[in-house]
């Protein structure tokens, strides 16, 4: 079997799909025989392990509504009988009207606390290029997991959205995965390139001898068994469940591997089962192995099961499909497995392309760049100009006020007063403190004359 492209998934069981999406490791016990217990009404149902977080940039709400809708028995026993079709057509989105009033109040809240948080992202995005006049409820419309136009309460509609751009994004999340991933290893191209420029004859040689040293080191490992197959599977069923590999038995292996008990394996509990085909090529203490192409390879390794054994495409194995897999030949005599060493990941034309990318990259952002130098020097110059004329200013005032003492008129104090009197004028307060007669001495020249006796005025 030859590694094949990720078809577009055609339908997908979201909303159990995210309930069972669970961390899947591997069990040395035999879960067909421990018992689950009884659910009380109105609490969580709490989960072996962790939910895997979806990677969607509203991952904490569609977290946070299915934790909640699983506390309401009566919607809770809605999505495990649900098919697909119900789901994609919205029919269980209908069944909110009929769960608990504490239930709709607790998804009121969320929604609301959704909606502010979206508009912190927008005010966010629109402070960075200065723009004024925001229009939040236009740009909620470009949210597409909740209605903008009701943002106060969750209703079906709310639901119907959210599952309808999950599964969308979901459909698409591998395959950006792997652009992204290709754009990495680029990149890491580009940067080496880069670095070789700048040595000199003697270290470059040296460097690419180090470089081709390590990918052969890299290579050097042991084969690796086609994802899937019964060779692969027996060495988990050996070296990760601890049993007897001549006993090996597709039913119980499968039954081991279904972490969460649901009767599927989901895209973690099949990533799962390669952490031994990985770790015979990767290693995080060596310097030659790269765990970003160590997730990359995980993710090729399911994509592949996953287009040889989900007949219906709904990102689920069923015990039927995977026992419908094991009696094919490939399962038996499968081609070997290439790992991401032994393929070209991308073309010296598409190398070329990029480069040029991240070249137009850099000449709008020098661009930019020159653009706020000049901005900043231009109000450096504004604050040099505006620092000069504040000191003309004052020494404009310091002038007129030494032309001032010079002509005998006193300066002036801050409420327009003087600061001092010219001699022979005093304040109506000194007069009446020294009235005529009193204590205090007379100008020169100035006789006083003597006080009237009231008893000697004739009439």
């Amino acid at each position: 079997m030859k590694w094949l492209s990720v078809l577009p998934q055609q339908c997908l069981l979201l909303m159990t799909c995210l309930v069972m999406a669970l961390e899947a490791v591997p069990i040395d016990i035999d879960k067909t025989k421990v018992k689950g217990e009884g659910h009380v009404e109105g609490e969580k149902v709490e989960n072996p392990v962790f939910l895997k977080d979806t990677g969607l940039y509203y991952d904490e709400y569609l977290r946070q509504v299915i934790d909640v809708l699983e506390t309401d028995k009566h919607f809770r026993e809605k999505l495990q009988t649900a098919d697909i079709e119900e789901i994609k057509s919205g029919k269980l989105s209908r069944e909110l009207d009929l769960v608990s009033h504490h239930v709709r109040t607790r998804l009121d809240e969320l929604k609301r606390q959704e909606v502010a948080r979206l508009r912190m992202l927008i005010k966010a995005k629109m402070d960075s290029v200065q723009d004024t006049g925001i229009d939040h409820q236009a740009l909620l419309k470009q949210f597409e997991h909740l209605n903008h136009q009701n943002p106060d309460t969750f209703e079906p509609k709310d639901l119907d959205m959210l599952i309808k751009a999950a599964t969308s994004d979901l459909e698409n999340y591998d395959k950006t995965r792997h652009e992204e991933f290709k754009k990495y290893e680029m990149m890491k191209e580009h940067e080496r390139r880069e670095y070789l420029k700048t040595l000199d004859e003697e270290k470059r040689k040296r460097e690419e001898s180090k470089f081709e040293e390590m990918k052969k080191k890299h290579g050097d490992h042991p084969k690796v068994h086609h994802p899937g197959s019964k060779d692969q599977l027996k060495e988990v069923w050996e070296e990760a469940d601890g049993l007897d590999p001549n006993e090996f038995d597709p039913k119980t292996f499968f039954k081991l591997h279904d972490v969460n008990n649901d009767g599927f394996l989901d895209e973690q509990e099949l990533e799962a089962l390669f952490t031994k085909e990985l770790e015979k090529v990767y290693d995080p203490k060596n310097e030659e192995d790269d765990m970003v192409e160590m997730e990359e390879e995980r993710l090729r390794m399911r994509e592949h099961v996953m287009n040889e054994v989900d007949i219906n495409k709904d990102r689920l194995v069923t015990l039927e499909e995977f026992l419908r897999a094991t009696e094919k030949k490939e399962f038996l005599e499968p081609d070997s497995w290439e790992t991401l060493d032994q393929q070209q990941l991308f073309t010296e034309d598409e190398l070329k392309e990029f480069e040029n990318h991240i070249s137009q990259q850099e000449d709008e952002l020098r661009k930019k760049a020159e653009e706020l130098q000049k901005q900043k020097e231009e109000l450096q110059r504004q604050h040099d100009q505006l620092q000069a004329q504040k000191q003309e200013l004052q020494q404009v005032v310091k002038q007129m006020e030494q032309k001032k003492l010079q002509q005998g008129n006193p300066p002036a104090g801050p409420a327009g007063e003087l600061k001092f009197q010219p001699p022979g004028e005093h304040k109506i307060g000194d007069a009446a403190k020294h009235p005529v007669g009193g204590d205090q001495p007379l100008p020169p020249g100035h006789v006083q004359e003597p006080a009237v006796r009231t008893d000697q005025v004739h009439p």
